[in-house]
């Protein structure tokens, strides 16, 4: 069955940079738009990014834009997020997903904090 798997959260600075990968199987994982979205403590989904299956149209949230880049590898079964220039309002628990399914990962914890 489809299984999504996402690390490379942690503890950065304001101002630091992370990139978030989800690693995909038991899906043919090109032919699929993909998403991330966030939850931050004691708050609701987010949408936060999207991308279409070949990789050359991606979507931002307002709160993100400029600063994270949603890019896929489809020979590698891989969708990443480069957070840059992190603020404390990024903290929360990152969740990729496939785009319009019931079909997440674990999720993976990013705090910002000084």
């Amino acid at each position: 069955q489809a299984q999504l798997v996402e690390s490379g959260g942690g503890l950065v600075q304001p101002g630091g940079s992370l990139r978030l990968s989800c690693a995909a199987s038991g899906f043919t994982f090109s032919n699929y738009y993909m998403t991330w979205v966030r939850q931050a403590p004691g708050k609701g989904l987010e949408w936060v990014s999207d991308i279409n299956k070949g990789g050359g149209g991606t979507y931002y949230s307002d709160s993100v834009k400029g600063r994270f880049t949603i890019s896929r590898d489809n020979a590698k079964n891989t969708l990443y997020l480069q957070m840059d220039n992190l603020k404390p309002e990024d903290t929360a628990v990152y969740y990729c997903k496939i785009a319009g399914s019931n079909v997440w990962g674990q999720g993976t914890q990013v705090t910002v904090s000084s």
